[in-house]
């Protein structure tokens, strides 16, 4: 009889095994919601592609990946390639895809910024090592 009762036993052991567990739904939508992600990553990547390639005209001015400047002359597009002209008379052949942005006309450099100096800063002009080493001196004893 005990046999049986092991049976009996294992038979229970795997029926609530069976069951409905709420760690699988959780799994399952985190799942979801990992591949809802990527899909959704993708169309954003595909749209801001074809929006450059639709701003990506001859004359536009554009900006690499590298950091080169400079005017589209030519676009090649069977051999993925754009002919730059970075300074008058001077062209560089670069592929398609280095193509960061397209440099519009109203984008125009920051103003550089300018350093202030705090009032109670050593003044700018410049002291002789005997002078520095007086005034180093001359603080310790206040």
């Amino acid at each position: 009889m005990t046999s049986i009762s092991m049976a009996v036993a294992e038979g229970s052991a795997n029926a609530e095994a069976g069951g409905f567990n709420p760690m699988n739904l959780i799994l399952l939508a985190a799942f979801a919601l990992l591949i809802f992600m990527m899909f959704r990553g993708r169309q954003k990547q595909k749209k801001a592609q074809a929006d450059l390639q639709s701003k990506m005209q001859d004359g536009a001015r554009i900006m690499t990946n590298f950091g080169l400047f400079g005017t589209v002359v030519e676009q090649k597009p069977e051999e993925n390639q754009i002919v730059l002209e970075i300074a008058p008379g001077t062209n560089v052949t670069v592929h398609s895809g280095a193509v960061a942005r397209v440099v519009d006309a109203n984008d125009e450099p920051a103003e550089p910024v300018e350093e202030h100096v705090a009032d109670d800063a050593a003044p700018s002009t410049e002291e002789t090592p005997e002078e520095t080493m007086r005034r180093l001196n001359d603080e310790g004893k206040n």
